[in-house]
């Protein structure tokens, strides 16, 4: 069967005779020439789907038992065309004794190309020739080798993640959970290995979170919902209810940890599919959850460096407050977060988004939807409205709390003007 390229493989970077990296992305090629210059290139050729692959040590890696390809971990580099400043590293599964290189491998990181985000897919050691444990060793360089060159691949080190699949979804949660604090060592240490190697996000897909709870290889598969803790990263959690192989109850056990820990995650679980999926591009129902993905990033302010914005505000209805309503602020721009409150007509119809859950500065439309007219809820059961009404308009979010945003709705229509100590500032809509 014909190989058939993606938008990411033509820009990937391109391997000639001589070694060096000929970069098509504009901006990132001093940044991977000294990555390729400090550790020198990998020898692996990806037959006709060349791509720019780079040792993680320079020379030997740590408890190495050989010469051959396996023995030395690497990542392949995939560059978006044009960045956002996320970054990705992508652990194929493969039960930590093989990798499933294309579809939980390139192909992840040719989607995550496409929405802008720097892809590195970690090629770990593997067992019997080596414990998993050897392989955390791989996946916590590979986070801090990312994160010391982040700069020079316009990367933004605050805003790199770890995504993994079965195995590498237990190596990924291994890696996040790992403790990250750095010894003092002294001037001749590797200075790669003084930056942390926690990630900002961690996204499990089908992982192993537990061997003993599972039942099967306890020793290889060590947990890691019991090492979670208050400074465990945000996670993304995918599952399929059939999975054959790896229980969905693996994903719940990390969940209820992060939810008890206070650590912000949300849990998906699929009711068809068995394990393997990737990105189950031919599922029309489990192929969901890239998108899902994207919103929680988005969500998360993982795609923009832009400092979020509280927002105060007040929503009239015909110069009176309303029963049960919700504010929307739906972003142009793909990478910056949505901004969503409800309220009712206690306070008068004010309302507050905290900068923690709040939009960035940049365009937006501004929605509200009108659920009910009365509140509290009557008890008898009394209808008001058939259906929402919506309505909407635009705006410029520029500043914070400072300013007080008044949304009125008249004659079916809605007005947006700010207030501020010195008095009304002309309205948008």
């Amino acid at each position: 069967m014909a190989v058939t390229s993606c938008a990411c493989l033509r820009r990937n970077l391109q391997k000639t005779v001589s070694g060096k990296v000929r970069n098509k992305v504009k901006g990132t090629m001093k940044g991977t020439k000294t990555l390729l210059a400090t550790l020198g290139p990998a020898p692996v050729v990806d037959d006709n789907l060349s791509t720019t692959n780079i040792r993680l040590w320079a020379g030997a890696a740590p408890e190495s038992l050989g010469g051959e390809i396996i023995d030395q971990p690497m990542l392949s580099v995939h560059l978006a065309e044009s960045g956002n400043g996320c970054g990705v590293i992508v652990c194929p599964g493969g039960g930590y004794r093989s990798l499933a290189s294309d579809h939980e491998g390139l192909q992840v990181a040719c989607w995550l190309n496409a929405q802008g985000i720097h892809a590195f897919v970690l090629r770990y050691r593997l067992g019997p020739k080596y414990h998993s444990s050897v392989s955390l060793l791989d996946g916590l360089r590979a986070m801090r080798l990312v994160r010391f060159h982040a700069h020079k691949l316009q990367l933004d080190p605050t805003r790199l993640g770890m995504l993994g699949f079965s195995a590498g979804g237990h190596l990924a949660l291994a890696v996040a959970t790992h403790d990250s604090s750095v010894a003092k060592r002294g001037a001749a240490a590797d200075p790669i290995d003084e930056v942390s190697s926690r990630p900002d996000f961690v996204v499990p897909v089908y992982a192993v979170t537990n061997g003993a709870v599972r039942g099967r290889k306890a020793d290889e598969y060590a947990p890691t919902d019991t090492a979670v803790t208050a400074t465990t990263p945000p996670a993304f959690i995918m599952h399929t209810h059939q999975d054959s192989v790896v229980p969905a109850s693996q994903s719940t056990l990390i969940y209820n940890a992060l939810l008890k820990a206070g650590v912000p995650a949300e849990l998906h679980i699929f009711n068809q599919g068995d394990h393997g999926l990737g990105l189950a591009t031919d599922d029309p129902d489990v192929g969901h959850w890239p998108k899902l993905l994207q919103a929680w990033l988005r969500r998360h302010s993982f795609l923009t460096d832009k400092k979020r914005l509280a927002v105060n505000g007040q929503l009239l209805v015909e110069g009176a407050p309303l029963g049960i309503a919700a504010v929307t602020f739906t972003p142009k721009s793909e990478n910056y977060p949505h901004a969503h409150t409800r309220l009712n007509n206690v306070g008068g119809g004010t309302f507050v988004i905290p900068e923690s859950h709040g939009p960035v500065a940049g365009q937006y439309v501004v929605k509200v939807h009108l659920l009910s007219n009365q509140y509290p809820p009557a008890t008898t059961g009394q209808y008001t409205l058939a259906q929402p009404q919506v309505y909407q308009g635009t705006v410029d979010l520029e500043g914070g709390a400072e300013k007080k945003m008044i949304l009125s709705i008249e004659s079916n229509q809605l007005s947006v003007r700010w207030e501020s100590a010195a008095g009304d500032i002309p309205h948008q809509s």
